[in-house]
């Protein structure tokens, strides 16, 4: 008798802890997949609201880069980045590294720089998913985050 009684507990408790993982994740308790900024971005101009192009957003060595894939306006394909001030210059614009060095901190990407291929001039940046990323607010600032420009991108299928 004593061994059919640890059987049955043995059940028992294989069974509730089976029902209790059920329940965490019916429920929500165990956490999904942690949303990420990797992916195909259509850029979208803060001043016009037009789209201006593809960037591909991606990680290497644990920071996130972004390269531009393509641009709206088929003149801008043949463009390079004349004025900028650094190793991307005279660069072709499609190709180019725009979004530099960002890391996870918190619920945003930070830490990074931004480049603006209209200026050549470069800013600090910061990331934020919205809408359980279908969106990206883009952040480029000097100084403090207060002093700067946003857009917000729409993550491509």
């Amino acid at each position: 008798m004593a061994g059919l009684e640890k059987k049955t507990a043995g059940r028992g408790l294989g069974r509730f802890a089976a029902l209790t993982v059920l329940l965490f994740t019916a429920a929500g308790a165990v956490p999904a997949t942690e949303l990420s900024p990797a992916g195909r971005w259509t850029a979208v101009d803060d001043r016009t609201g037009q789209p201006r192009g593809t960037v591909r957003i991606y990680e290497e060595n644990g920071a996130f880069f972004g390269k531009v894939e393509a641009t709206r306006k088929a003149e801008d394909a043949k463009e390079h980045c004349d004025l900028c001030r650094d190793g991307r210059k005279g660069k072709p614009i499609i190709g180019l590294v725009v979004l530099r060095s960002l890391k996870k901190q918190g619920d945003e990407y930070a830490g990074g720089d931004i480049l603006d291929v209209d200026t050549g001039k470069v800013y600090r940046c910061k990331l934020q998913l919205l809408e359980q990323g279908k969106k990206l607010l883009v952040r480029g600032y000097v100084i403090a985050p207060i002093l700067g420009r946003s857009q917000i991108w729409i993550r491509e299928p």
